[in-house]
Formats: C-alpha cells, structure tokens, sequence
C-alpha cells in the first residue's frame, strides 16, 4: 500500500490544483478525476459536485449495513497554496520522490493525508469490508480559500450526501516527546477564523503634489503598522494546559507558559526556529495584514485602499470581541475605515471521550507502545469546523514518524520545500486502516 499513496500523491502535487483565493483558481476537477479514476473498480459509489467550473468535489460511500450505526467520514481536500519557485530546492510541482521523501507543494497541507486515505478507502472496497455504519470518503475543494467552493458549499446544497457523526481530517500525529511515555498530538479543536476588509478612504488627486494630500495608502500604512504592533494579553485554556503538560518541560519552564505575566517576554526571547509564533498563536488572538488592493496607478493618489486583515480568534471569543480587538489596535483611526466581514467562524471543539478518540489510541499504540493521544487545538483552519457545526466529531489526525521534527514539519505548512517522508504516508495509511476497522467494522 506505501507505493500505492506515494504514487498518488506525487500525481495528485503535479496536477497542481493551485487555489489563489479568486473563483476560477483551484481546477480542482484535476483531482477529483484522479481520484475517482484511482477509486474505479473498487465496488464503491463514486459521486461528483461542482461547485463552480472547475471546483469539483468527489464523495464515495461504502454503505452500512446496521441501521442508526454511526457513520465515519475519512475527509481530505484536492486544492493547494500558491508558491514562489525561487524559494524552493525542487520543482514545487514535480512531486519528486528524493532520499525517502515526497516533495511538493501539498505534500503537507494536505495531498499526503488526501492520498493515504484514498489508499486505506480502496483497500478496504476491494476486500469486500462492510461497515456497521456508512464510510464515506469525502475529496473536497476550496478549503484554502474559506470552502466557498468546497464543503461549505455541499454542507449547505448536498448535505446528506456528506453528513457523517465521526470525522478525520487534517492533521495530526506529531510527536511531541520522546522517552518511557511518547506523546502523540491530535486536532481536537480550532481557532476562529475572523477575517476582516479594512476599507480606507482618501481623496484621489495628482501624484506630483503630494503636500497636504489625503492619500489613502499612506493611511492604509498607518493602519497596517498599528495591527503589527497591536499585542493582546495572553488567555490559556485547557487544551494549552494539556499540551504543556505534554511536552516534558522541567517544572520551571512550564510555569512560565503558565504564567500570563511572563509568556510573552519569554517568547520574545526564544529563537525562531523554537517554534515561537506557534506558541504565540496558541495563546493570543492574532492580526496579520496580509493583502492591499486599491485603485492605485503611479501618478494619481490613491482614494480608496483595501487591507484584508487575517485574524484568529480563541475559544470563547465573538464578532463583538474582534471589533473590541480592531478598537483597541487602531484607536480612533477605527472610526475612518469601513470593515466588511469575509468569514466569521467561532472557534470549535470536540470532545475527546468518544468511541473514534478511543479507537486512534489503539492505532496510534499499535506501532508505538505505551504512546498517549494528547489533544491539541491547531491555530489555522480547516474544514473540521464545518462538520462539527453540523453536528459531528471531527479531528485531525494521521500518524507521522517520530524522526519528523515538529519544528521543522510545521515549517512546511504554505512554505518552501514542503516534502513528506514515506514512513509517515506509510504510518498514516496503517492508522486509517486501524481507525476504521475499530469503529465501524
């Protein structure tokens, strides 16, 4: 089965299914048609959803045979960040397989998980497995983009062809720590999603008298600098204290990421590569300005700029936090911008007594003795938060090497040189395999 996910996720990374944010990127339907060729002859229902031309999903179901039976939902998305070429080693697209590793863009986030479970779905077909419940296997699109396109979209037009009460997804499987008792992370929850468009006027006028201009852009400017330098106070919550827990940390070390007062000087004064913006996030509702757009030409003074600002939001937080949040970064300059909402998901989180949670514990124990889940919140988004307010258990999951540096993994997530190594797609095939059997066989 390791050739057969390699292979699949080197020509799911060169069909390139780039997704920059605009409607007709993603082509997803590249994908979504090797899929469906991969999952042919298998015995199982393969089905179709566009979205829009081009954003193509796939779901394939292996019927249950137990009425009322839970239903378990293997779910990856087919659509993958942009890149800049001159940061990377090897060709982002050619899907290279190097010194025992896969390398592309995707091979991270997330075609490695997206092919594993292709692979454990098709093994299963072809055995003639029947589950207690429905397994479905769900290939979507657009979820780098909001979902527009992708689950959000079959969530709210085909919702029973996707509902399921059990959800894996990305991503997890990390080692954390190394010794008599190993600790392997899982996604149990999820930051918010906030993303917010500052709309900043001015007045338009002749480039060559700058005096006394109103000039939108060097206003945009301002308000830029001033959500870079924005710093709310720290505020933990229980899985933050689990996963400090887990890290192995001598007692010291803990009770400074404990201590609200302390955490971040001392986060200031670790180096990068310690994973210190990781942290950070865990523990703060974060503003990154990452996209300016405006009616800007050389010689003319811009009238309008907008700033679209990505913000994460921590469990507990609303709509009215973040415009608290946007008040207390910007002062009265808040009063001379417009915001429009682009996405507004609360944070969310399942529980971790279930029969699935269970079920990857034994998984996860199978190649790795005496190894304890820990439950972890991720700090970007994906679509298991969809799922969860339609009602499921979602988590993400996978099961990774524990040579895999988690420094040095998390690195790879939208940067240069993502790459995978066949013995993680080889663990992580497993694991579905195991999870699957577990709950619904």
């Amino acid at each position: 089965m390791t050739s057969a996910t390699v292979e699949l996720l080197q020509t799911m990374i060169r069909n390139a299914c780039v997704n920059d944010g605009s409607p007709s990127s993603g082509h997803e339907v590249r994908n979504a048609d090797t899929l469906s060729a991969f999952l042919h002859g298998a015995g199982v229902d393969i089905e179709t959803y566009e979205a829009a031309p081009g954003r193509v999903s796939l779901v394939s179901r292996i019927e249950g045979h137990l009425p009322g039976a839970p239903r378990l939902c293997l779910m990856g998305h087919t659509d993958v960040v942009p890149v800049d070429e001159d940061g990377w080693s090897r060709d982002p697209f050619g899907g290279e397989l190097v010194d025992g590793e896969v390398w592309g863009r995707g091979a991270v986030d997330m075609l490695n998980l997206t092919a594993s479970m292709a692979v454990a779905f098709r093994e299963l077909a072809s055995s003639g497995f029947r589950p207690r419940g429905d397994l479905l296997f769900v290939a979507v699109a657009d979820e780098e983009s909001a979902s527009t396109y992708g689950l959000r979209w079959l969530a709210d037009n085909h919702r029973d062809a996707i509902e399921a009460d059990f959800v894996l997804t990305e991503n997890g499987g990390v080692h954390t720590r190394t010794g008599e008792t190993p600790h392997i992370t899982m996604n149990v929850a999820e930051k918010g999603v906030a993303w917010r468009r500052l709309r900043i006027t001015g007045t338009p006028g002749h480039g060559s008298m700058p005096f006394r201009s109103d000039n939108a852009l060097v206003k945009a400017a301002a308000v830029v600098t001033k959500l870079a330098e924005y710093a709310p106070p720290p505020r933990f919550h229980e899985l933050w204290r689990q996963r400090v827990a887990a890290m192995g940390l001598p007692d010291e070390a803990q009770q400074v990421l404990l201590d609200a007062d302390r955490l971040d000087d001392h986060l200031a004064s670790l180096p990068a590569s310690a994973g210190a913006a990781y942290l950070h996030a865990c523990t703060h509702t974060t503003f990154s300005a990452n996209t300016a757009t405006g009616r800007m030409k050389t010689n003319v003074i811009p009238g309008i700029v907008d700033v679209d600002v990505d913000i994460r939001t921590l469990p507990g937080e609303t709509a009215a936090d973040v415009d608290a949040h946007l008040r207390a970064a910007l002062g009265e300059l808040v009063d001379t911008i417009d915001v429009e909402v682009l996405v507004d998901d609360p944070a969310s989180i399942s529980p971790t007594t279930t029969p699935l949670w269970d079920a990857m514990q034994r998984a996860a124990g199978r190649p790795f003795p005496g190894a304890q889940l820990v439950p972890s919140l991720t700090v970007g988004f994906t679509d298991a938060r969809i799922y969860r307010q339609m009602g499921a258990v979602a988590y993400g999951a996978g099961l990774l090497s524990p040579d895999l540096d988690s420094g040095s993994f998390s690195s790879r997530f939208h940067g240069n040189d993502e790459r995978i190594d066949v013995e993680s797609l080889t663990l992580t095939t497993q694991f579905w395999l195991d999870v699957v059997r577990d709950v619904v066989g």
